[in-house]
């Protein structure tokens, strides 16, 4: 599917406010309501709008520690990498986790309750069965830039 300017732009205000009304898209792109919400339609029919969502605050919710991880597994073959992932996905603290090439095997954050929460942690990983062969941990002191949800930081658009 071709995008033109008016379609990346569609894009780009919808990923910021997914809750706009028909009329003030319509209205930041130049198009009438009906050509506007037509390209909406057909965005969303070809999978390129999955959805819409909200996103929440979690430190409004409760306060939590983030904490960055090195991990580098002992093995490192197909088993390993799927157990290793597998303890991910179920442990809730994991919030974001990804494989690397290079010195270490992965990246992962982990938001605990505390130091020491976070700490527990790791040592019920390396007493299990998580085949972790060292780790190096970095706490958060400042969140400098996170997660921006515009489209693609708006670099797509003419």
């Amino acid at each position: 599917m071709k995008l033109d300017r008016y379609d990346l732009k569609i894009l780009e205000i919808l990923s910021r406010d997914g809750r706009i009304t028909k009329s003030k898209l319509a209205e930041a792109i130049n198009l009438s309501v009906s050509p506007c919400w037509e390209r909406v339609r057909r965005l969303e029919k070809a999978g390129i709008i999955e959805g819409y969502s909200a996103r929440i605050n979690s430190a409004a919710l409760l306060k939590r520690t983030p904490v960055w991880v090195q991990i580098e597994l002992k093995a490192h073959n197909a088993e390993s990498f799927t157990r290793f992932e597998a303890l991910v996905h179920a442990t809730p603290e994991v919030t974001e986790c990804v494989a690397v090439g290079g010195g270490v095997d992965y990246l992962i954050k982990v938001e605990a309750d505390s130091i020491d929460a976070y700490q527990r942690l790791i040592d019920t990983w390396l007493t299990g069965e998580a085949g972790i062969e060292r780790y190096f941990t970095y706490i958060v002191t400042k969140t400098v830039k996170s997660p921006d949800p515009g489209f693609l930081g708006s670099d797509l658009a003419p």
